[in-house]
């Protein structure tokens, strides 16, 4: 059986769309996938099981990058196409089977609406896909047991971003004697490039004992150094939904995005949310008092 899986330009919906292809996988095990999605979004599929091939979709002017991926694929006969991206390029390729996602705005998260592309009655959840490998690459980072708490305090744009000196309030609130996580040690994640690495730079300022992982590590790497954290808190991003994916207790930061449709999915995750109008609240009107009570609770759970 041969799929194409046509997934999101970003790491975090890419990350979110894992959990239809986990539920393919163990639903047609002797299927072969091949992947389309955005040359950032590339990692998380890198060690997936039964992965034919990736294609890397760059976006271009005029949509012609829908043109390149038909040209790649036109000339297969799937037996199934799954586009998250709504196209009409399920349409124009030959397959036996279609599950197409559809446009707008829909209340609910978005593994709900991902789910219903399939007709699935439950969501099922994501997953983080690393190997022997990077799990090795990860131990010579984060060596021993840590504990560690690692830090995301980076987004893709700044109004997502909570003020750096809160982060750092609430890692010593975390790691003090009288803390969830006494004598912990942080670990400072962010993806690639100057941007990234400047959202990133106050933090390891303030936290000079830090293990920094800026910028350094591919997304199974990141995957594996993140299954050997305590806890991460960050802000709503890729990282983020990698984390939980990754089963890690997690605790995602929220203002002016909807919690209620990317909060982080996991058996160990929840979001908190600034006060103020529901997807409009800034991010300085997330304290750290709350931050430190929501991660408190989820510590709590996990350890249950």
């Amino acid at each position: 059986m041969r799929i194409l899986f046509v997934t999101a330009t970003r790491i975090g919906d890419a990350v979110l769309s894992t959990g239809l292809l986990d539920h393919l996988l163990r639903t047609y095990p002797d299927a072969r996938i091949t992947v389309a999605c955005g040359p950032v979004a590339e990692g998380v599929f890198a060690r997936m099981p039964r992965r034919e091939a990736t294609i890397v979709l760059t976006k271009q002017s005029f949509s012609r990058h829908w043109l390149g991926l038909w040209r790649q694929v036109a000339l297969q006969r799937w037996d199934l196409v799954v586009d998250l991206r709504g196209s009409a390029l399920a349409w124009l390729v030959p397959a036996r089977r279609r599950a197409v996602m559809r446009g707008g705005r829909r209340p609910g998260h978005r593994i709900g609406h991902l789910a219903a592309v399939l007709g699935l009655p439950s969501p099922p959840p994501p997953v983080a896909w690393f190997d022997a490998s990077d799990a090795v690459r990860a131990a010579s980072l984060l060596p021993g047991t840590g504990p560690y708490i690692a830090l995301g305090p980076s987004a893709n744009w700044a109004g997502k971003v909570w003020p750096s000196e809160r982060f750092v309030a609430l890692f010593q609130a975390l790691a003090a004697p009288s803390g969830p996580l006494p004598g912990a040690r942080p670990v400072v994640l962010a993806g690639p490039g100057a941007a990234e690495a400047a959202m990133a730079a106050p933090v390891l300022a303030r936290l000079p004992g830090s293990v920094d992982l800026v910028g350094q590590l591919e997304l199974p790497e990141a995957a594996a150094a993140l299954s050997r954290c305590a806890l991460f808190v960050g802000n709503d991003s890729g990282l983020m939904h990698l984390a939980a994916a990754a089963a890690v207790p997690t605790l995602g930061l929220f203002g002016p995005t909807p919690a209620d449709e990317y909060a982080p999915v996991g058996a160990c995750a929840r979001a908190v949310v600034a006060d103020g109008p529901l997807g409009a609240a800034p991010m300085q009107a997330l304290s750290v008092e709350s931050a430190l009570e929501a991660a408190t609770r989820l510590l709590r759970k996990d350890n249950a």
